[in-house]
């Protein structure tokens, strides 16, 4: 076998060896809390063109002995079809407005599209998924969150039994963010609100947000890699988060109720995942208690 070698910073001489046991010194002992402990990690619609790599760190995790579960959004996509329809897209403070016509195709999308595709894609990688929506199995149970919104549920109660079943038989759930209102109708919810809740109701170590930006950042632009959540909603109030960051600063914030530590990193960035969770430095913002 070749190998290779570099320079560190400092001039000295290393070899793909040393690296490789760097490396592993440093995540051993990541690998060994995480072992038995439910990750659940939300895919954003932003992200989703850059599925195969996080898929790829989702069967690692897997393997290594964690229990990831994937909750996926879909935005995009939804805009796209409803411009080929030539369905009107609209938004109230971030949320789809969600009438009959716009819900089927949400529902065609994040189960027929969206979910198939990754769950595809993973059993192409050598995982074992199983995609499920919220509505399955009584999963999520919902209501409708204001009427302006149309079909756009609020989370009254999540059910785990059916992640946890298929979590023991070894599967990577993989969930679509739709829920069941009172009278049997499907509801549209914010994927952030459905991984959120259930992350509590799995008591998940970790709850990871793939997002479109690199974590938090100071006000000079430097990222935060940790930060406590009274230091967060200072931020907030100061408006160094501000804009598209205060919804997924908040839903990080109302999921710590449930979950020990919130993540927020670029899932456009390669293997952020591992990155994240392994390393001492990280590679997003974590949010402790």
């Amino acid at each position: 076998m070749a190998i290779s070698f570099s320079r560190t910073p400092e001039g000295d001489v290393i070899s793909d060896h040393h690296l490789i046991a760097q490396v592993l010194g440093e995540a051993l002992p990541y690998i060994d809390f995480l072992k038995g402990k439910t990750l659940v990690i939300k895919l954003g619609g932003s992200t989703l063109e850059h599925q195969r790599a996080v898929l790829q760190d989702i069967i690692w995790l897997r393997a290594l002995g964690a229990y990831p579960v994937l909750v996926h959004g879909g935005g995009p996509y939804i805009n796209e079809w409803l411009t080929k329809l030539n369905l009107p897209t609209r938004f109230i403070n971030g949320l789809r407005v969600t009438d009959a016509a716009t819900l089927n195709v949400v529902r065609m999308v994040l189960l027929g599209q969206v979910n198939q595709g990754l769950v595809l894609m993973a059993s192409q990688m050598g995982g074992k998924a199983i995609g499920l929506a919220g509505t399955d199995g009584g999963l999520v149970r919902a209501h409708m969150a204001d009427e302006r919104l149309g079909f756009v549920g609020e989370v009254d109660a999540v059910d785990p039994t059916p992640i946890e079943a298929l979590l023991r038989e070894g599967y990577i759930p993989m969930v679509a963010p739709l829920g069941e209102g009172p009278d049997g109708t499907c509801l549209n919810i914010n994927a952030d609100l459905v991984a959120a809740h259930l992350a509590g109701a799995l008591n998940a170590e970790k709850l990871i947000f793939l997002s479109n930006v690199a974590g938090i950042c100071r006000a000079d632009g430097t990222l935060i890699s940790e930060l406590r959540e009274s230091e967060a909603k200072q931020l907030i109030d100061d408006g160094v988060i501000s804009g598209g960051m205060i919804p997924k600063v908040t839903a990080c914030l109302d999921a710590l109720v449930a979950v020990p530590r919130v993540h927020i990193v670029d899932g456009r960035d390669s293997h952020v995942l591992l990155r994240e969770l392994f390393t001492d430095k990280g590679a997003g913002t974590m949010i402790i208690r």
